[in-house]
C-alpha cells in the first residue's frame, strides 16, 4: 500500500504543481486563461483532489476502482486540451467567433450543457498562443499532462499489484 499512496500523492503534487504554475502566469505574467483553459484547469483540479483521495483511502477494493475513475477525468481533460490545440493549430481564426462574453456571465444565465457546448465550440481568444515551452502552447503541455496523469495512474495500479 505504501507504492499506492506514494504514487497517488505524486500524481496529486504534480497536478498542484500545474494549477501554481498556471496562476503564476496569470498574476505575474499577466496572461488572462480563456474559457477552455479554465476548463482545463478544473480537470486538473478534479483530477489532483481524487488521487489524493486514492492516496488516503487505498483499501483493496478501492484499486480496480481509482485508476478507471481517474481515467475518466483524465479522458475528460485530455479531450478539452485537444480540442483547445486543434482550435490554436488546426482551425482558421478567420472562422472563429469572436469574444463572448465571459464564463462567469455565461453560468449565470445559461444551462450548464449549453454553456460546456458553447466553450468547446472555442472563441477567437482560445485561439491566440500567448506563452509556448520548448514550441508547445499551453493546451499541447496540458495534453501532455494529462496523457502522463492516466499512463502514471496504470502504472501505479500494475506496480502495487506486483507488491
Amino acid at each position: 500500500m505504501l507504492r499506492w499512496r506514494l504514487g497517488h500523492l505524486a500524481l496529486s503534487i504534480f497536478c498542484a504543481s500545474t494549477i501554481v504554475f498556471a496562476l503564476y502566469l496569470e498574476r505575474t505574467q499577466f496572461l488572462s486563461p480563456c474559457p477552455l483553459c479554465i476548463f482545463q484547469r478544473v480537470g486538473f483540479i478534479t483530477f489532483g483532489l481524487l488521487s489524493f483521495c486514492a492516496a488516503a483511502i487505498p483499501l483493496p477494493k478501492m484499486s480496480r476502482f481509482w485508476p478507471i475513475v481517474l481515467t475518466l477525468v483524465g479522458l475528460a481533460g485530455a479531450g478539452v486540451a485537444a480540442r483547445h490545440v486543434a482550435i490554436q493549430y488546426f482551425i482558421d481564426p478567420s472562422k472563429l467567433p469572436s469574444c463572448g462574453p465571459g464564463l462567469n456571465y455565461l453560468m449565470e444565465t445559461q444551462p450548464w450543457l449549453q454553456v460546456f457546448k458553447g466553450v468547446l465550440t472555442g472563441h477567437g481568444e482560445c485561439g491566440v498562443i500567448d506563452w509556448s515551452l520548448f514550441g508547445m502552447s499551453l493546451p499541447v503541455l496540458a495534453l501532455l499532462g494529462f496523457s502522463g496523469l492516466i499512463a502514471a495512474t496504470w502504472g501505479i495500479r500494475f506496480w502495487q499489484a506486483k507488491a
